[in-house]
């Protein structure tokens, strides 16, 4: 007779069929006559029901050395229970044990410190919790490909090994062969300007790389960030494309992801609010703002991460803080016209006290302005001759920005630390698993 093998999540379509479904053991239970295994494969819950007058010797046994995380095959008849974890049942025919799982497994059902957990994160990957936020995650990826997906834009690949830098944060560095020394990108945006040029309208999607030494809840030095790129958009253009982007990946996570934010304990009315278009605060009026709220921020300094808590306090939505003092920025930020001392840009401040989870700009076209601004940061302006030809050949008013995922998924699940939004965390003081 053929095996029907199903995952837990195609069980609906079983219901009264006999199939084999393999996962893991992560809860046990014995009456004496009656015993129950929940189990998981990945895609569900799965309780089982194995009733001993009905089972042979050999596999009620098999039940007695089963333990925590045991890999198991279980044969049975699928039915509906909605009292049962993930609502169907398996009255259990038969019971094999593929891989055995000593008692001594590390994640116990019970209160564990976050470095511990840190330490067994390629096993604490396996609890409910850490699992619904990685479909969290899955999601807001897809959605985010599919967002720009619809809107022609095309998806280009960036160097993660680099000779141009595009951000004043720390370096990870290494030597390339006779070429010198290479960086580790801390962004692919410089490489998406070139893009655009050709395509028009893309983005990137990769990882980078930040060799800060902070230890906050929003930093990462290894992260996933995604870049559009946009030919003949202006400032206004780009915020525009921002939000749309951001009400996007919550209307999608908010549509097909509710079992998952239900096991996060998220609030979603906070996500129900999420409507464009975002508010837009100057960049001076916001200091005068926080100032007012006791702020000890002056103008030409970066908000810092209890300054956008305070900003974002009054809106129940994201907003945006435009038009930064020009020594606040990067280099690449085009000069504001109507106030030289800033430069065009905006950063999107998720509510909640989440903080920046977008930063991007109108990116200077000028060939001499950003030579001047290349010169005044002391970059090495040979490792910049090809982007300074794209303002030479055929300059064009471009913008882009870049939106950080995991701070996107921290804010999406309300978790209050961004090393549980990616598989395994690159902190300052952790390089392990």
């Amino acid at each position: 007779m053929t095996t029907t093998f199903s995952t837990i999540s195609r069980l609906p379509d079983h219901v009264g069929d006999r199939v084999t479904v393999r996962g893991w053991v992560t809860h046990l239970r014995s009456s004496g006559k009656v015993a129950f295994i929940v189990m998981r494969d990945g895609t569900g819950i799965l309780q089982c029901v194995l009733v001993k007058n009905q089972l042979s010797a050999d596999v009620w046994d098999r039940f007695s050395s089963l333990t925590l995380e045991t890999s198991i095959a279980v044969t049975g008849d699928v039915r509906a229970e909605g009292r049962a974890p993930g609502g169907h049942e398996m009255g259990v025919t038969d019971l094999v044990v593929l891989g055995a799982s000593p008692l001594d497994y590390p994640i116990q059902p019970k209160e564990h410190g976050i470095d511990f957990l840190l330490d067994n994160r390629h096993l604490w990957l396996r609890s409910p919790r850490q699992v619904a936020i990685m479909r969290i995650r899955h999601e807001v990826e897809k959605a985010i490909h599919d967002f720009f997906d619809e809107r022609g834009f095309v998806h280009v690949d960036t160097p993660i090994l680099t000779a141009a830098i595009g951000e004043r944060s720390g370096l990870f560095s290494t030597e390339y062969f006779d070429e010198g020394t290479a960086f580790l990108a801390q962004t692919g945006q410089l490489y998406g300007e070139a893009a655009a040029a050709a395509l028009g309208c893309i983005y990137t999607f990769g990882p980078t790389f930040r060799a800060e030494k902070s230890k906050t809840r929003r930093h990462l030095t290894e992260f996933w960030m995604i870049e559009p790129e946009m030919a003949f958009y202006d400032t206004h253009d780009n915020m525009r494309l921002q939000e749309d982007l951001v009400s996007y990946i919550v209307g999608r996570v908010l549509d097909r992801r509710r079992a998952e934010l239900k096991e996060v304990e998220r609030d979603v009315s906070a996500l129900e609010k999420v409507r464009t278009p975002f508010p837009r605060i100057d960049y001076s009026d916001a200091v005068t703002t926080l100032q007012a709220k006791g702020s000890a921020i002056q103008w030409g300094e970066d908000l810092g991460a209890e300054d956008e808590s305070l900003l974002v306090a009054d809106y129940e939505t994201p907003i945006f803080v435009c038009n930064y003092p020009k020594e606040a920025k990067a280099f690449y930020m085009k000069e504001n016209p109507d106030d030289p001392r800033t430069v065009l840009c905006d950063d999107c401040l998720a509510p909640e006290g989440y903080g920046e989870i977008i930063g991007g700009s109108q990116r200077e076209d000028d060939h001499d302005k950003l030579l001047a601004r290349i010169h005044e940061e002391g970059l090495p302006v040979d490792a910049y001759g090809w982007y300074l030809d794209l303002r030479k050949y055929g300059t064009f008013v471009h913008s882009g920005f870049g939106i950080g995922l995991e701070r996107t998924v921290a804010w999406i699940c309300g978790t209050p630390h961004i090393r549980e939004c990616i598989a395994f965390p690159r902190m300052m003081h952790r390089l392990r698993p």
